[in-house]
């Protein structure tokens, strides 16, 4: 059970640390950057890849391309939805896309779809709906603060609820990838390290090409964000190998357990406020998370 509570911990961890940064007007996407080489080097330690099974990846290259490009995409995106939803709904989003892979195992590879599967699915989007919910007054209150925060940059004319959206998304098509990579028999360790490996140097060549100015400590916050990042997908690999007679239990207690204590450093922290209607997505969002994974 301590590896899910390090696992939870690291998750909030990584939003808290994104929310700073832009708090602080630091160019995330540099962070991300150097998280890179962090996860790279820990995931060779602690997870220990195979190398010699690279020849096994055949057809999962195009696959493992496309996860080297969404990966720091999806930590740009969720790094603006932090900074214009807030932590408590953009975590909260982040878990629902849980029932994306369960959607796409429905309607792409056939397998069956339970009852209890569809009730799920149906308290999931009612959940994403009331949470990407904002009162015109607060969603100019957050467009105001992030003009503040970002004077240099131009407020992003698309609604709040876009980047809550795109997270949901962005997390779900990356789920379901690694999930297709896992069943074409790549390994887990190997194929971490390598989209890793890729998606670091992909998106430093893009920041070079836009000669962007590096940042002492956007680059030393990257040393952070890369620890807490590969922290949580460690601990959460080693509870489901403590817990592997109930991995209904990791699965509830991770995603119940991240939008429970975002929502306690969202509100005590960072004083973010939500509607009622917000309130109930929180609690129809457990909800899901219980329906779709507990008993």
């Amino acid at each position: 059970m301590s590896y899910l509570i390090i696992a939870v911990l690291c998750s909030v961890s990584v939003s808290v640390l994104l929310k700073v940064l832009r708090q602080k007007n630091i160019d995330i996407r540099q962070t991300i950057v150097a998280g890179y080489p962090v996860a790279f080097l820990l995931t060779w330690t602690l997870l220990k890849p195979d190398l010699s099974a690279t020849d096994n990846l055949q057809h999962t290259w195009s696959i493992i391309l496309l996860l080297g490009v969404l990966l720091p995409l999806v930590f740009v995106i969720l790094g603006r939805a932090i900074d214009t939803v807030g932590i408590i709904a953009t975590d909260a989003a982040q878990r629902l896309s849980l029932i994306i892979p369960i959607m796409a195992a429905f309607v792409l590879f056939g397998e069956a779809l339970t009852t209890q599967r569809i009730l799920g699915i149906a308290i999931g989007f009612l959940a994403l709906v009331a949470l990407a919910y904002r009162k015109p007054e607060i969603e100019q209150a957050d467009k105001a603060s992030s003009a503040i925060a970002h004077p240099h940059k131009s407020i992003c004319a698309l609604p709040v609820g876009f980047w809550l959206v795109s997270v949901w998304l962005g997390y779900g098509v990356i789920d379901i990838l690694f999930k297709q990579v896992a069943k074409q028999g790549a390994a887990f360790p190997l194929t971490l390290f390598i989209v890793f490996g890729i998606a670091g140097i992909l998106l430093f060549i893009y920041l070079l090409l836009n000669k962007t100015r590096w940042q002492g400590k956007a680059l030393a916050s990257g040393l952070v964000l890369g620890i807490l990042n590969m922290g949580n997908i460690y601990a959460y690999i080693k509870a489901h190998q403590a817990l592997s007679d109930a991995p209904s239990v990791v699965f509830t207690g991770m995603n119940v357990g991240v939008i429970a204590v975002a929502t306690l450093v969202g509100v005590l922290a960072f004083k973010e406020s939500l509607s009622k209607l917000n309130m109930l997505g929180i609690a129809l969002a457990i909800a899901c998370v219980l329906v779709l994974f507990w008993g």
